[in-house]
């Protein structure tokens, strides 16, 4: 009972009691935790399933985005090749794979070329839209080209050439002949290419691939004969007899050969960039005053060493070059700008009486004349049209040379006391001729219709002596840029002074251009400038007047002729030449002494680079190969660029 009342008396000192629990009652607290729980796990599953899909998703477009573009890529690059492959077979089966007749300069190749053949991939490989991605659209009707997509392991992709956005073009560089000593044994042709593909898959992607390149076309072979300008050479001697005596020392550029044997001295520092011929078996060397020859490139005598450096070879033995037949008549030309084929080989008083006219419209005489300077002209026209191909001086005459303006070209004539004036400017299509207080003005320019088509030439012929050739002063341009000029005589040409490019067209120094050799061709500076001097009969003699008493003369000078005399078709020295250059070449059928320190030849490398590159009516010889053999024709194709774009 104590017990009972002691707990009876705490509940009543506000001490609580312990409740009373029915059976299950403790959870009815608990009820929903587990839905909640089970939810959240479900929710957040689905967001983790969902981000699976939305990045297998992406992985899958990425995926084919990817795939597609490197279908297009390899589209297009498949496709470039095909198109060069097309230029190279277009090129092998149009080119020229047989020559019986090599010259130099080559012939610039097969006309229309390479438009033939960028007209041929445009043609079959190039289209106005892109390609369509259906497979079964695919068809050349609609300019797309290769896998169609319909084989069964095959990617669906094609290429295509679209002239709106992307190019094919094919150009020409200028052929090169090849020698062999100074034996031509083929050409070079360089035709250099751009091409542009794009390439389509399945998808929308596109790629865009550009190439640039070149082919190189190298026909080779001995041919039975070959026609040359004697332009061809930086030196050409007929006759050079054993132990005559020695080249003047200096650096001489180009082909060079002689029909007989060349002479070289001790102490001269000769250097030779070209192929050295000469038909004989052996050279010349000097020492001390006697003549030892040696079948040797170098020769040693008595402790003294002759040592030329011959860059290219010194080729002995070879077949004697025949003097030029000159199919040219230099005194036609001056009249009727054609200068082969008239009726008579050399133009009749008659002849000239027909055609010619002086300033004042006075015919040639038909008996004939010892001095004027005439032209042929149409007087029945207003202004007069000038018909020649220059001017005709009758008579020895004095002439300097010298440019006006930009492209004027200036012949002072001088007879006695007579001066006569003419002026030659292609841009404004008019020959000028001023005499004293008369002044003619003609339509057109002199012409060289002995070409096909007839070109912008001038001969100035002097039927007798040039007493003084020079340009208006020391170092100062004679030869207009774009003037083709031949200046020729029936006797002597007496060069007092010098005669040079407006623009030199080689460089005079090695490393004028950085890192090349002396006589390279300088960029741009091909004018179309060009200058032959000719005699057939008589000399052309050099003086300088200048006070360091060097000389320049430019451009391709010839003393050459079947009928000279040993006295004659050489160059002679009057007084003496310090340093004596020339811009082009020396071609004579005889050498003789001369008082000259330093001779240096530049050789125009144009005249062996540049098809139909030639003084106007320059003599020329066909050459005859006695082991002539078939040519060859070897295509090589060199890609210099390759650039891949983004896909589009």
């Amino acid at each position: 009972m104590a017990c009972r009342h002691a707990l009876v008396k705490a509940e009543s000192e506000g001490v609580p009691s312990a409740p009373t629990i029915s059976p299950g009652e403790g959870r009815r607290n608990d009820s929903g935790v587990a839905l909640v729980i089970t939810l959240l796990l479900l929710f957040l599953m689905s967001v983790i399933g969902l981000a699976a899909v939305l990045s297998a998703g992406s992985d899958l477009l990425i995926n084919g985005y990817y795939s597609n573009f490197r279908g297009s890529f390899y589209a297009a690059d498949s496709g470039l090749n095909i198109a060069r492959q097309a230029m190279y077979n277009q090129l092998n089966s149009s080119f020229a794979t047989s020559f019986t007749t090599f010259q130099s300069p080559p012939p610039s190749g097969v006309t229309g070329l390479d438009a033939t053949v960028t007209t041929y991939v445009r043609t079959n490989y190039g289209g106005g839209g892109a390609c369509p991605i259906n497979p079964s659209s695919y068809s050349t009707a609609t300019t797309c080209y290769l896998n169609a997509g319909t084989g069964s392991n095959s990617w669906a992709e094609s290429f295509n050439i679209v002239p709106a956005n992307t190019q094919v073009s094919l150009a020409p560089g200028s052929p090169t002949a090849i020698f062999s000593g100074t034996t031509i044994t083929g050409y070079n042709y360089i035709y250099n290419y751009t091409l542009s593909v794009v390439g389509s898959a399945t998808g929308s992607e596109k790629s865009t691939i550009n190439e640039s390149g070149s082919f190189t076309i190298n026909v080779s072979g001995t041919p039975s004969t070959y026609s040359q300008s004697f332009a061809i050479y930086g030196a050409f001697i007929t006759n050079y007899p054993a132990c005559l005596g020695a080249l003047v020392p200096g650096t001489m550029t180009g082909p060079m050969f002689t029909n007989g044997e060349w002479g070289f001295e001790p102490g001269g520092s000769y250097i030779f960039t070209d192929a050295v011929g000469q038909h004989d078996a052996n050279a010349s060397y000097f020492v001390n005053g006697n003549c030892y020859t040696s079948p040797s490139s170098s020769y040693t005598k008595n402790g003294t060493t002759i040592a030329p450096q011959f860059q290219s070879g010194f080729n002995r033995s070879q077949a004697t070059i025949p003097q030029p037949a000159n199919s040219y008549s230099q005194k036609w030309a001056a009249i009727d700008g054609i200068g082969t084929g008239e009726a008579n080989a050399n133009p009749t008083n008659a002849d000239m009486n027909a055609k010619l006219k002086d300033l004042t419209g006075a015919a040639y005489p038909s008996s004939g004349a010892s001095s004027g300077v005439y032209f042929n002209y149409d007087s029945s026209t207003t202004p007069p049209t000038l018909k020649g191909g220059g001017v005709y001086v009758e008579g020895n005459a004095s002439m300097v040379v010298s440019t006006s303006g930009s492209s004027g070209q200036v012949f002072t004539i001088k007879q006695g006391g007579t001066t006569t004036t003419m002026t030659v400017d292609p841009v404004a299509n008019t020959t000028t001729v001023v005499s004293g207080a008369t002044t003619l003005t003609l339509s057109g320019v002199p012409t060289n219709s002995s070409v096909t088509p007839p070109q912008q030439g001038t001969m100035a012929y002097v039927n007798g002596t040039i007493t003084s050739l020079s340009g208006p002063g020391e170092g100062v341009g004679a030869i207009q840029d774009g003037a083709a000029v031949t200046i020729s005589a029936a006797n002597d040409i007496n060069i007092t002074g010098d005669v040079r490019y407006k623009t030199e067209p080689v460089t005079m120094t090695q490393n004028q251009i950085p890192s090349t050799p002396v006589d390279t061709l300088i960029p741009g500076n091909d004018k179309g400038q060009d200058l032959g001097i000719f005699t057939a009969n008589g000399n052309i003699i050099m003086s300088s007047s200048y006070a360091d008493k060097n000389l320049q003369v430019d451009g391709s000078q010839a003393v050459i002729g079947s009928n000279c005399a040993s006295s004659s078709c050489g160059f002679l020295v009057n007084g003496c030449i310090n340093t004596f250059n020339n811009v082009g070449g020396q071609i004579q059928t005889n050498i003789f002494g001369a008082c000259l320190n330093t001779q240096n030849t530049y050789y125009d490398r144009r005249y062996n680079t540049k098809s139909g590159f030639a003084p106007p009516w320059f003599p020329s010889t066909t050459v005859v190969n006695t082991g002539a053999s078939a040519t060859a024709l070897i295509i090589t194709p060199q890609r210099t660029q390759w650039v891949a774009n983004s896909g589009q």
